[in-house]
């Protein structure tokens, strides 16, 4: 007997059980630790699989999906409350910031079918970019270097080096001058 496609699961199995697991170890050890502990986050992340440079700010109550599928270089902000769902990989380059609320949404499904399949796509933030308060990144964007991606804003598809974002669906509003920061 064939599984109704609309009740198989989106991951495999192992996948649910780990995500069981850092659920626990969210809840327990990272959500309501100390703000100043970074570095403890950092090795929890790490512990699951995270791969994190060095001197990166992840604030306790920022959500982490599937940290094995977290890429961060170093010197990367994640503020509280930002979504990181990942169950593909999201690569933040060095000098990045992803601010208070905003989504990095890494998955969607295909609503052209009547199953409507997960779809997983990577998320790329090239660095010293800013995904600004409660701005959205779709599946699949590359932010470039150096980007400013405002406030509300929804990424849709990838957005050009040194550029200035903002808008539903975002839209360059102007150049940004890059001081040296290369």
């Amino acid at each position: 007997m064939e599984m109704d496609p609309y009740l198989q699961p989106a991951l495999p199995l192992d996948n649910h059980i780990a995500r069981a697991i850092w659920s626990i170890a969210y809840t327990l050890f990272f959500r309501f630790s100390p703000r100043p502990l970074h570095r403890w986050r950092v090795i929890l992340l790490k512990l699951f699989g995270a791969t994190i440079g060095n001197n990166c700010h992840i604030y306790p109550k920022a959500q982490i999906f599937f940290p094995w599928n977290l890429i961060c270089e170093d010197v990367v902000a994640i503020a509280d409350n930002a979504i990181i769902y990942n169950p593909s990989p999201i690569h933040l380059n060095s000098h990045c910031i992803i601010s208070q609320e905003a989504y990095l949404c890494g998955a969607t499904h295909d609503y052209n079918q009547k199953e409507f399949p997960f779809i997983a796509k990577s998320i790329t933030i090239e660095k010293y970019a800013w995904i600004c308060a409660r701005a959205i990144v779709k599946p699949g964007i590359v932010v470039g270097e150096g980007t400013v991606l405002g406030m509300g804003s929804i990424a849709t598809k990838n957005l050009e080096p040194w550029h200035v974002y903002a808008g539903v669906p975002a839209k360059i509003i102007k150049k940004r001058v890059n001081h040296g920061s290369t």
